[in-house]
């Protein structure tokens, strides 16, 4: 699998029309765009990812929430699976070795354990508060998150609550890309948000080296 982008991004029905959305978001240069759509039928999804993978660009990776048959069926690059969705190793053998299979995790234990299985990466959070889940986990903070992207040989993807002035600290905690929801989706514009992402997660790189 080739790296993550530092910005990982997602199309969520909660803020409107996934399509529109993940239009907006490969606009500012999004490379790698998660379709999330909790409330919309499994027809409704296809609809959407179909749709999206007609205009996403040559460089880009869509990667279907949740479902492992929406993911085959349109041809995505990936599937991205929560604590109770299908296992990782059946995904992995539906998909293929090509397909980006990521995994959510809340705590250590769950990214330790998510470690040894045949994904691509690993999610943790929330690090912050975060209003775009029903009933939200536990917030793991920066510490946590240090702590499993030291523990864990696997991409860390942090997310939750994540805001543009956090950038710096939650690199700085070892996490490969940030995955940001609510800063980006209920900004004015969004494909400005996302230019303005992409120029700070590319300055403080430049910082780094």
């Amino acid at each position: 699998m080739k790296p993550l982008p530092r910005l990982y991004t997602i199309a969520d029905a909660s803020f409107g029309d996934p399509v529109r959305l993940a239009k907006d978001l490969f606009d500012g240069g999004a490379r790698l765009v998660q379709v999330r759509n909790k409330k919309g039928s499994a027809r409704e999804l296809l609809d959407q990812v179909d749709r999206i993978l007609s205009f996403t660009p040559d460089d880009a990776t869509i990667v279907v929430n949740d479902r492992v048959d929406v993911a085959l069926i349109a041809g995505a690059g990936g599937v991205h699976l929560g604590q109770a969705d299908l296992p990782s190793s059946t995904a992995r053998q539906i998909l293929g070795p090509d397909s980006v299979i990521g995994v959510s995790t809340h705590n250590l234990s769950q990214a330790m354990e998510a470690a040894k299985l045949p994904v691509d990466y690993i999610a943790a959070g929330p690090i912050f508060l975060t209003t775009t889940k029903e009933n939200p986990d536990p917030v793991i903070g920066l510490d946590s998150l240090a702590t499993i992207c030291n523990d864990v040989s696997k991409p860390v993807v942090a997310i939750g609550g994540i805001q543009l002035e956090d950038v710096m600290e939650v690199l700085k905690a070892g996490a490969g890309s940030i995955a940001v929801i609510r800063d980006i989706l209920a900004a004015p514009d969004i494909t400005a948000r996302v230019k303005r992402w992409i120029e700070v997660l590319n300055e403080v790189e430049r910082r780094a080296e």
